[in-house]
């Protein structure tokens, strides 16, 4: 067992004394640098992880005043949904923990109806040069244009809320999207009965290019196709966002179906409960995502019956930090990272945590 006077003495000087090398070649081994034999590394390690030695990476960065930045590139919070002022609680958590390390976390905002504020934004982060980008990519295209210049210029990245497959990002934290569809389809397979009617409303003005709301809705026919439950499955596509145009489109397909239930595919579910209210229609299931202010009120007037969420303040806050586990102590992180899928209702929302 190691003595107290052997604990003291860990340190780069000790693990070279103990490897019979330099310190500069401890020190390239810990910073992953070139240059070591992979004999004389494995050596090195090994004498690392007998020691249990954890570099202070605080000190170390103080005294060569070198610091990193890392760049967020999230859509902002607007009139319309709140969902996104969770993982930025969560982005500015990380950075709060991080700055006395000499790391600085600098947040972009695009418009989650626009895509050309995303390619603004994602402009003034190549041009500025960070170390490391933590990315919610919402229009695919134009993200997959985005981190293809992330990696010409070495820049690693980390996806949150929404994957894209078979991209090089270092890891994925956030939902799985298809399952939580699945999910959904699941609930409302308690409910529904054969020859009865379910609606899938997604509410977003670039629907072809929010990938991440059409993986939803393919969970949640898939479950229906698996069990060949004998029920109809409707679907609208609104592109306008604001009230006067999702409650226009509401009432042109319930005044033409007769619907037992409604599956929202993204966190505007309070604005499809608003109409249902409105119009004395709340005897129809509804079920949607995210734990916001305006989706519980209408949990706990029981107009919606059901929220999925998923941990939005945990997703920025480890996105953050998986770029700083990566580049500062050179961990190997998993390549998905995905949150719990929670079923919030009226009798449990209290004591859930975004």
């Amino acid at each position: 067992m190691e003595n107290k006077e052997e604990k003291q003495l860990v340190g780069v000087k000790e693990i070279a004394r103990r490897a019979n090398v330099s310190t500069a070649t401890v020190d390239r081994v810990l910073n992953n640098r070139s240059g070591v034999s992979a004999k004389t590394k494995e050596r090195i390690l090994e004498i690392v992880r007998e020691l249990d030695y954890k570099p202070n990476i605080m000190a170390r960065r103080l005294a060569s005043r070198k610091t990193l930045a890392f760049a967020v590139l999230i859509p902002g919070v607007s009139e319309e949904t709140g969902y996104w002022a969770a993982p930025l609680n969560g982005v500015n958590k990380a950075s709060g923990e991080l700055k006395d390390f000499g790391i600085t976390v600098d947040t972009y905002f695009f418009d989650q109806n626009d895509k050309s504020s995303f390619i603004a934004n994602a402009s003034q982060i190549l041009d500025r040069k960070y170390d490391g980008v933590v990315l919610a990519p919402m229009f695919e295209d134009e993200s997959v244009a985005f981190i293809r210049e992330c990696e010409a210029s070495g820049i690693p990245f980390v996806f949150i809320n929404s994957d894209i497959e078979d991209q090089h990002n270092l890891c994925y934290i956030g939902p799985d999207l298809f399952q939580s569809g699945y999910l959904a389809g699941h609930l409302m397979h308690y409910i529904l009965r054969a020859g009865q009617k379910a609606l899938i409303v997604n509410i977003s003005k670039e629907m072809d290019l929010h990938h991440h709301l059409l993986r939803k809705e393919e969970g949640f026919r898939k479950y229906f196709s698996e069990k060949k439950q004998d029920v109809t499955l409707l679907k609208t596509d609104i592109r306008k966002t604001d009230y006067a145009s999702i409650r226009s489109e509401l009432h042109r397909i319930l005044d033409e179906h007769q619907v037992d239930v409604i599956f929202v595919t993204n966190s505007r579910v309070s604005s499809v409960a608003r109409f249902l209210e409105e119009n004395s229609k709340t005897d129809i299931l509804l079920a949607g995502y995210d734990f916001l202010d305006e989706n519980i009120r209408f949990l706990k007037r029981e107009v919606v019956d059901f929220l999925i969420c998923q941990k939005p303040q945990e997703q920025g806050y480890r996105g953050v930090m998986a770029l700083y586990e990566t580049l500062v102590h050179q961990h190997s992180l998993p390549r998905e990272q995905f949150m719990p899928i929670d079923i919030i209702t009226k009798e449990n929302y209290v004591y859930y945590q975004n």
